[in-house]
């Protein structure tokens, strides 16, 4: 494994600059202030401070910094915070893992979490894939989270149950347009209104820095795959979006939690993480969902999709 020479303070300051206890200290004075404003990336500062905590102290552990060395303890700390979505982590523990560096050296779990790293947009785990070759077709053990027991949701809905949360403040013409078209994709309209919020704050007008258009955010290619044409077109994007969650809940059986990591991340995603993705945004888009949504479980259309892989 080629990469940084040494593991000197120095060396490891010009080489990886993520993985310095000096980091801790400015990620902190940014913490104190106020956060940036997005509509999907809803995390609040205590998430981003457990996060944090817990890869300082994975950082003291592996390096010895004020504390006896520990590799095995900075392993699962920094385990724990990358499946919180710390992408700083998780190119942390790649980078172990690639250089057998107090864990057994394995390319392939380097491998895991250098791509789960590059896909939140670490610039070093980029690079690094080029070394380490392309994900795992498995996830490691401490990435794993255990499943709580979920309720089965009924297939082929006639009306969906009504949300044990507070109505979602929408604008009139946008809460009327999606109770009105809701139904006829067997949808509960505050389970829309939740999608809508998350994804443009009921913008009709939004656009992505991914090319995401309108109320409901859809690509490009996802307003194709849905028949949209005009995607600024309030009732053509929510349509093309209600579809997209129709076939969502039928591919993983009512499965919000999974339904709306799909929609964040893509299903491709959810399906070779086996789950929620250890991405910081995409955990903190499906804690919104759920919020504005009040359940767990949507009632399916089984014949709009076939089960997906991990929900069979």
């Amino acid at each position: 494994m080629t990469g940084c020479p040494t593991f000197g303070r120095l060396g490891r300051a010009l080489c990886l600059p993520f993985r310095q206890s000096a980091f801790v200290a400015g990620t902190l004075l940014v913490l104190a202030g106020p956060a940036p404003a997005a509509v999907s990336t809803v995390e609040t500062g205590a998430e981003r401070l457990h996060r944090l905590l817990l890869r300082s102290e994975a950082v003291a552990l592996e390096n010895g910094e004020g504390v006896e060395r520990d590799p095995e303890r900075a392993a699962k700390l920094y385990c724990d915070a990358a499946r919180l979505g710390d992408a700083e982590s998780q190119f942390n523990l790649g980078w172990m893992y690639a250089n057998g560096r107090g864990v057994e050296r394995s390319d392939s779990t380097a491998a895991y979490f250098f791509h789960a790293a590059a896909e939140q947009g670490l610039e070093q785990a980029v690079r690094m894939l080029a070394t380490v070759g392309g994900p795992p077709n498995y996830t490691p053990d401490c990435m794993r989270e255990p499943e709580p027991p979920r309720a089965v949701a009924p297939p082929n809905p006639r009306a969906p149950a009504a949300p044990a949360v507070p109505p979602i403040a929408a604008p009139p013409d946008i809460a009327a347009l999606v109770k009105k078209v809701a139904p006829h994709y067997g949808l509960a309209p505050q389970l829309v209104l939740a999608f809508i919020q998350a994804e443009s704050n009921f913008d009709i007008v939004a656009l992505s820095p991914k090319n995401a258009k309108g109320l409901m955010q859809l690509i490009p290619d996802t307003a194709a795959r849905f028949n949209v044409r005009k995607p600024y077109d309030p009732e053509q994007n929510v349509r093309g979006g209600m579809a997209y969650l129709r076939w969502l809940l039928a591919y993983y059986r009512g499965d919000v939690t999974l339904v709306a990591a799909a929609y964040n991340a893509g299903e491709g995603t959810v399906n070779r993480y086996r789950g929620v993705p250890p991405y910081a945004e995409t955990r903190a888009y499906v804690r919104r969902i759920l919020a504005g949504f009040g359940q767990a479980v949507h009632p399916f259309d089984r014949a709009a999709a076939d089960p997906a892989p991990l929900a069979r």
